[in-house]
């Protein structure tokens, strides 16, 4: 079977990745839609998507330890911004470098809905 899958450009690079999402009880899931037409409606208009196979898209989730894919939820929700924690005056920032070992890198959303495409071993 033939998914749209949402997808982002991660910023600076050439390098576009899969989204994934948390069920609502928690469970990091993989997101993939049967038509772009259900994407739109549960994620925007505005939404980068790519058509990929269920193995290849199970193939970029298995690294991640995710092992459920989301089919069709009705609402995907952007993630919540990140409370900023102010440092103390005169604490120095440090400087964070991504490691090769981090791809596939995959941007997070909660979504809504069932039923799931179980793992298949």
């Amino acid at each position: 079977m033939i998914f749209t899958v949402p997808v982002r450009d991660l910023p600076g690079r050439l390098v576009r990745t899969v989204r994934t999402g948390r069920s609502p009880q928690g469970q990091r899931v993989g997101i993939a839609f049967t038509r772009p037409e259900l994407l739109v409606a549960a994620m925007g208009a505005d939404q980068q998507w790519e058509e990929l196979c269920e193995s290849a898209l199970r193939g970029m989730l298995r690294p991640l330890g995710i092992e459920v894919i989301q089919v069709d939820p009705l609402l995907v929700a952007p993630p919540l911004e990140p409370k900023t924690v102010a440092r103390p005056i005169g604490q120095a920032r440090t400087k964070r470098t991504a490691s090769a070992t981090t791809w596939p890198s995959v941007s997070s959303v909660r979504i809504s809905t069932l039923p799931s495409l179980p793992a298949v071993n």
